[in-house]
């Protein structure tokens, strides 16, 4: 219940300060304090209800070492390490953003090729989603007989270097739709759920691990659909729109969100895709 409500409050807290700052595909990520904030409230919104059944698991056992008066670890620092992977994998991001920021002449401008390279994230996503590389890391999220048949480590740096691997395993099944939750948008309310659902669905429905080649065809067919028409894409909100003007307008006038000096429609990268 703890790692529920947790997830609820995360939820609550994003949707809060991320409301009408969609500014679809390249969305200005603002400044790297501002953005860590966010992005680990995201992870903790979207990710911690599907990693609920390792977070209970590693609770169960700690509980029953703390019973029995035996040395045992809090859940929080399994959850630490969880999301300490995660938060890496959005640092890389925001790097691999900038550098592309600071390189683009233009290019990647939403009425030139920011589509195209959108589409082909998303593609490479679905793409991903048959890999055997895939087959492991979800094959590992959906059980806890890892930890079971060898993997538990004591102490509280064990208890850490386990939520570090858990979430290096998830890291490895779910890149590809942060991937997409880039491309389409990072501050998108709409997509963020979208990504979130299909991720606790993978994870957690019985036998859902069956549906993974449905949702890679799915990506395919959507990144097509961006590359060949963006435009009737239903919540995907155009860079080059007044829906997006207002949403980079409310981000200036955001305190806590320190923008770059330059306030031009950002750069598309091939994480966070095209303006």
């Amino acid at each position: 219940m703890v790692v529920l409500a947790g997830g609820l409050v995360a939820w609550i807290v994003t949707v809060d300060r991320m409301r009408g700052m969609d500014a679809g595909p390249g969305t200005d990520l603002g400044g790297l304090g501002w953005y860590v904030g966010i992005w680990v409230t995201m992870m903790a919104a979207m990710m911690l209800p599907s990693a609920a059944p390792m977070v209970l698991f590693f609770s169960r056992i700690s509980t029953e070492r703390e019973r029995r008066g035996q040395p045992f670890v809090p859940t929080w620092v399994f959850v630490s390490g969880y999301l300490a992977v995660w938060t890496a994998y959005g640092l890389a991001a925001y790097g691999l953003y900038r550098a592309v920021v600071g390189i683009d002449h233009g290019f990647l401008d939403w009425d030139r090729s920011g589509p195209y390279v959108v589409g082909g994230a998303i593609v490479l996503a679905g793409v991903y989603e048959l890999t055997p590389l895939k087959s492991v890391c979800l094959r590992h999220c959906r059980s806890p007989m890892h930890y079971v048949l060898g993997g538990w480590r004591n102490g509280w740096r064990g208890a850490l270097r386990m939520g570090a691997e858990h979430g290096a395993y998830c890291v490895g099944c779910c890149w590809g739709m942060m991937v997409v939750l880039f491309a389409l948008g990072v501050m998108s309310l709409f997509w963020m759920a979208l990504v979130a659902a299909v991720i606790f669905v993978q994870k957690l429905l019985p036998r859902a691990d069956r549906l993974v080649p449905a949702f890679a065809v799915l990506l395919v067919g959507l990144g097509i659909w961006v590359a060949a028409a963006p435009g009737s894409v239903p919540g995907l909100t155009q860079p080059n729109s007044p829906g997006a003007d207002r949403a980079r307008m409310r981000m200036m006038h955001t305190p806590s969100m320190p923008m770059q000096p330059s306030m031009k429609q950002p750069a598309m990268t091939p994480m966070d895709s095209g303006r």
